[in-house]
């Protein structure tokens, strides 16, 4: 594949249909042949076949880096949580027994949610202020993020992964042939 010719949003667009459950690939691949790209266009090239390649790694690299900034700020980890259950609040439409729901009103606990979302907002919003845990949380993926783009940039992509992305080429020029 010429991945000199493929934009952003195809890359974010061919991430979005990836199969995420692929395993890791070995460490010993991950961390073996790094060279300085030669141009720009060798260098953006190599970075989208990594990216894509080394996906499953990088998302693990993050989250590990993550964890180890909420490590830092344990009380950075309830705020999550709250944040998380908050947006659960809010995330469901009124629905009784599979129909749409005539008041549109949903009841947790026998008070209406608003209620609930605006304590639970309030609580994380508190504790991510006391925490600081919002600026451990930014720096933690301010340095995945790094971390993901230096080491796609200097990986030197192998056999398997130029294979791999030819393989992923044909899958998608198959989709577009078969939706004809």
């Amino acid at each position: 594949m010429d991945w000199g010719n493929v934009t952003t949003e195809d890359l974010i667009e061919a991430l979005r249909e990836v199969d995420w459950s692929s395993p890791p690939r070995p460490l010993s691949e991950f961390f073996s042949r790094f060279t300085v790209p030669r141009s720009y266009s060798k260098w953006n090239s190599r970075l989208k076949c990594n990216l894509y390649y080394y996906r499953t790694n990088y998302f693990l690299l993050i989250v590990l880096i993550l964890g180890l900034g909420f490590l830092r700020r344990p009380l950075a980890i309830v705020a999550a949580l709250l944040t998380a259950l908050t947006i659960a609040f809010l995330n469901d439409r009124p629905v009784i027994r599979g129909r749409p729901s005539a008041k549109r009103v949903i009841h947790i606990c026998g008070r209406p949610r608003w209620v609930f979302v605006f304590v639970f907002s309030s609580v994380s919003f508190i504790l991510w202020f006391v925490s600081c845990g919002l600026l451990t949380v930014l720096w933690a993926l301010a340095a995945g993020l790094l971390a993901t783009i230096l080491h796609a940039s200097f990986r030197t992509p192998n056999l398997k992964a130029r294979l791999n992305t030819f393989r992923e080429e044909f899958r998608a020029v198959w989709r577009n042939y078969s939706e004809l």
